[in-house]
């Protein structure tokens, strides 16, 4: 059964001080006049729910393609429902500080914070295509676990980690409030506070002279705020923020017309941090009928085709980055630290690129082959052979 109220959960809120219990009343105050801004259409206008990494069109879709038995949707679901992120005897840690240090040292609860998101969002996926109640209730469970609980986000890479770690629980928000629909009031307030109050604050100036990956993640999981909050002015901030803004992780900034990345000289893995961010970030908007993806003449698209094209084995023109400010960075030759090792993010840029525009992704294509199924993920959204293989109708 879900907890009606954070008392419920034994979270003693006395204990925060008349301070903090006045900030969660202004919190929840503030969430009343926004909802009141967009009943009247203005800065706060609803949002389209569900809106963030999957569109009502999709969710029906991941279902009948997982009934479906057909690969590669068979090997993808079996996959998930053998994870642990999957058993309903998962038990949530919640804690009420968590604090990330640079390279993930010190990590306290960190970890924790990311890993029991992705198990809210399996929830979910289960409980939309089993339909049984109990998937949901447990993703309710975790969500409103930290919703009573975290209070602070502390450290040098505190920004990254909720930028990583946010996207999977508010995906799953998402769902719960505008499919599930039996998640009570008391706990989507909680939610909301945790969001405005503990996470926002953290990421709302973004990280624009560190490496693109981080305002590519943070920017994912501010426009979900913007979205589960029908707060457009925060979704647009993040927008606008990864189409023109002064940042490592702008389109027009992360690549050149070439798709070199910003990253491509210093390894592998974080170059494909940020493309796979950013193409998440580009989904997110595609769902409010925001277009990142065609930005700058199909930059990502560019993006994804080079890093794949090397990452398959082939040579590809490289020159030393200068950034925005006009720095130059890294090495003058290409990294190959982590060349062949195939992160989960190919199957999102295929399927838009390829199957909604008609465009060739010949690269892209061959890694998908490499990375699928795309599977459980701290730091990416999860299970995207699940969500993203194949076409959807719009």
């Amino acid at each position: 059964m879900q907890a009606k109220n954070c008392n419920d959960m034994n979270i003693n809120y006395s204990r925060l001080g008349n301070s903090n219990i006045m900030k969660r009343f202004l919190a929840l105050f503030c969430i009343t006049v926004w909802s009141a801004f967009a009943a009247c259409g203005g800065v706060g206008s609803k949002m389209v729910h569900p809106g963030m990494s999957h569109s009502r069109a999709d969710l029906r879709e991941v279902r009948k393609n997982v009934k479906s038995g057909e690969e590669p949707w068979r090997s993808a679901w079996k996959e998930l429902q053998e994870s642990k992120y999957a058993s309903l005897d998962y038990v949530a840690k919640p804690r009420s500080h968590v604090a990330r240090g640079p390279y993930n040292k010190p990590d306290i609860g960190g970890n924790d914070f990311m890993d029991d998101g992705r198990a809210a969002y399996t929830m979910m996926l289960q409980w939309l295509v089993e339909k049984d109640d109990a998937y949901a209730e447990k993703a309710i469970e975790i969500i409103d676990a930290w919703s009573c609980k975290l209070d602070s986000v502390t450290m040098g890479d505190r920004k990254l980690l909720i930028g990583m770690g946010g996207t999977q629980y508010l995906n799953a928000a998402e769902i719960l409030r505008h499919v599930y629909k039996k998640w009570d009031r008391d706990g989507i307030a909680a939610f909301e506070r945790m969001i405005l109050e503990v996470w926002y604050p953290v990421i709302e100036d973004f990280q624009p002279t560190y490496n693109g990956n981080w305002d590519a993640a943070i920017c994912r999981t501010m426009m979900c705020i913007g979205i589960f909050t029908d707060r457009r002015d925060i979704f647009e901030r993040a927008y606008r923020h990864l189409l023109e803004g002064d940042s490592n992780s702008a389109i027009d900034n992360y690549f050149y017309a070439n798709g070199q990345c910003q990253e491509s000289g210093r390894d592998m893995g974080h170059t494909q941090m940020g493309l796979g961010f950013l193409a998440q970030a580009c989904e997110i908007a595609y769902n409010q009928s925001y277009d990142l993806y065609s930005a700058y003449d199909n930059r990502l698209a560019a993006g994804f085709e080079y890093t794949a094209k090397y990452m398959l084995g082939e040579d590809v023109p490289y020159e030393q980055y200068v950034d925005y400010r006009g720095k130059k960075i890294f090495g003058p030759e290409i990294s190959s630290k982590g060349r062949g090792n195939f992160s989960p993010i190919y199957e999102l840029p295929y399927r838009h690129y390829h199957d909604r525009m008609g465009l060739e992704m010949p690269y892209t294509k061959r890694a998908v082959a490499k990375s699928r199924p795309e599977g459980s993920s701290r730091m990416f959204m999860s299970w995207a052979t699940l969500m993203n293989a194949g076409a959807t109708e719009r």
